[in-house]
């Protein structure tokens, strides 16, 4: 699949790490340091403008090895970026630790997935059909 993209960063375009990968990590386009206190979150800018397909979405995932090591997460995630979007793609950053952390210029901060969806249809009905389930929700097949 080829996408249309301006890339107004001093990084390289994104891409993916390894052969089989699904995400495409995503670079901060910032001249100096963003400090992320703890808890506190911030918009990072990618310098990455996207032209997807209709029918298609890009979706804003964190970065196992930053959550895992630094606690650094991104909210709204999945965050998605439509068809119809043309403005810069930019990243809410997190920092969920109990230390401070600095997002450096050029770092990786998170994952692209471009995926598929479709566009859904109200029929409207007076009720729905039985399942077993029902309206058991969160919790609702216990612990074990």
């Amino acid at each position: 699949m080829k996408i249309k993209i301006v890339n107004k960063s001093g990084n390289p375009l994104p891409s993916y790490s390894t052969e089989h990968a699904a995400g495409i990590d995503l670079r901060a386009d910032l001249t100096e340091e963003v400090v992320l206190e703890p808890l506190q979150r911030k918009l990072v800018p990618t310098g990455i403008y996207l032209e997807l397909p209709v029918g298609y979405e890009a979706q804003i995932r964190p970065r196992s090895g930053m959550a895992l090591k630094h606690g650094i997460s991104v909210l709204n995630t999945p965050g998605t970026i439509d068809a119809d979007y043309r403005g810069e793609v930019g990243v809410i950053v997190v920092n969920l630790s109990s230390e401070t952390y600095a997002i450096s210029p050029g770092e990786r901060i998170c994952q692209m997935v471009i995926s598929k969806h479709e566009t859904a249809e109200w029929v409207e009905v007076e009720e729905l059909q039985h399942t077993d389930r029902g309206a058991g929700g969160f919790g609702h097949t216990g612990k074990r």
